[in-house]
């Protein structure tokens, strides 16, 4: 994800401003131990830049937990960092063994029920992390791509979908809707944690 590819994003009216980028581990230590070829740094600039550029783009991170030789500190020491990068969701593993790897070979094995409480950890930064970035786009109008219906048996003709930068989206919308792109107005996040907003008519968008 270097700067010519962040560019080309930017620019494109093709490539959507989604970036999901494995990070593994917020501690050099750990991903030294994991055979990583970047260290933290590198990946903070790489976000820096993102957000600079687009500072509506949503960027996912994958996160491994209970490698092993994680200890309490190393896992704080990746917790920390990751809460202080400007990301917008995570996907969080818990980290299983395989055979005829090199990581069998290594010490430090971290208890199952450790790295499961690490895993909810993380999990919860990450519904924290899409609550803050879905806030930021609240009153705003985008792009949404309707792909199915119904949210639930008591919603009357709504279809869920995705913005343009990776928010779920619900909206009354009429069923044939669903596979086409419609501009919506984005008003709030509703109690199941998706965005609700409302279909914007063509007439009014050209104004």
């Amino acid at each position: 994800c270097d700067d010519e590819i962040i560019e080309f994003v930017a620019g494109s009216k093709r490539c959507m401003p989604h970036f999901h980028m494995p990070l593994q581990s917020g501690s050099n230590a750990m991903l030294k131990r994991m055979r990583r070829r970047y260290r933290r740094e590198q990946y903070s600039d790489r976000v820096r830049l993102i957000k600079t550029i687009m500072p509506h783009a949503c960027i996912g991170v994958d996160v491994i937990v209970g490698f092993h030789g994680e200890t309490d500190e190393r896992f704080d020491e990746s917790f920390q960092f990751i809460h202080q990068l400007d990301v917008s969701y995570l996907h969080v593993f818990t980290y299983s063994e395989r055979s005829n790897t090199h990581a069998e070979q290594l010490d430090g094995h971290v208890p199952m029920s450790v790295r499961k409480t690490r895993n909810q950890r993380l999990r919860l930064l990450s519904d924290k992390k899409r609550h803050y970035f879905y806030s930021q786009h609240v009153q705003t109008c985008r792009p949404v791509l309707f792909e199915r219906g119904l949210v639930d048996d008591s919603a009357d003709e709504e279809l869920n979908g995705f913005t343009d930068n990776y928010i779920k989206v619900v909206s009354a919308c009429p069923p044939d809707m669903s596979n086409t792109i419609q501009q919506v107005h984005l008003t709030e996040i509703g109690s199941n944690g998706l965005m609700r907003g409302y279909r914007v008519q063509e007439e009014f968008i050209h104004h």
